[in-house]
């Protein structure tokens, strides 16, 4: 599968998406329901009121939460994917004991997104060389992180603003 993300497109998208609050935010809805936004502190005490506002604008300006009113934060269909493209990562990243056979979940989510990363480019669009540099254990381990790349990329395909890199503001 040919992928249509450029270097800089890819960097940001992964960026995005392994973002520890990002992570937690959707994760946490996807576990356990919306989250009235005034809980949102208490319900993820690890994360620091900046993170959490920083977590949650990130998420709303790329659809994948909404505010329900009389409900609070809540999953769109595009972040109840994201979600399920997260447990997806981690089970593997878990599986292979990568990048430690004991790690924080965000910390095997954002591994998987890197080995991901390179065959995500234009350059590397057959996606086979960069995956094979994982030195994986045998060939299904291969096939398993190149389905996690395809569903990766149908997911990014499917929400090309996470990978649209944002225009800087000129330098007076």
């Amino acid at each position: 599968m040919s992928t249509p993300f450029t270097p800089a497109e890819v960097r940001h998208a992964v960026e995005l998406l392994a973002s520890r609050s990002l992570i937690r935010l959707v994760t946490e809805i996807d576990d356990n329901g919306a989250i009235p936004p005034r809980r949102l502190t208490g319900t993820l005490p690890d994360l620091s009121a900046h993170q959490l506002r920083s977590a949650s604008d990130t998420a709303r300006a790329h659809g994948l939460i909404r505010v329900a009113p009389g409900v609070g934060l809540e999953l769109t269909d595009a972040g109840s994917e994201l979600a399920d493209l997260y447990d997806a990562m981690a089970r593997w990243a878990r599986r292979h004991a990568v990048p430690a056979p004991v790690c924080e979940f965000s910390r095997r989510i954002r591994h998987v997104l890197d080995l991901l990363a390179q065959s995500l480019t234009t350059e590397h669009a057959d996606g086979l060389a960069p995956l094979s540099a994982a030195r994986l254990t045998s060939a299904g381990d291969a096939a398993d992180l190149a389905r996690h790349r395809t569903l990766l990329i149908q997911w990014l395909a499917g929400n090309p603003e996470v990978a649209r890199v944002p225009e800087t503001e000129p330098v007076a």
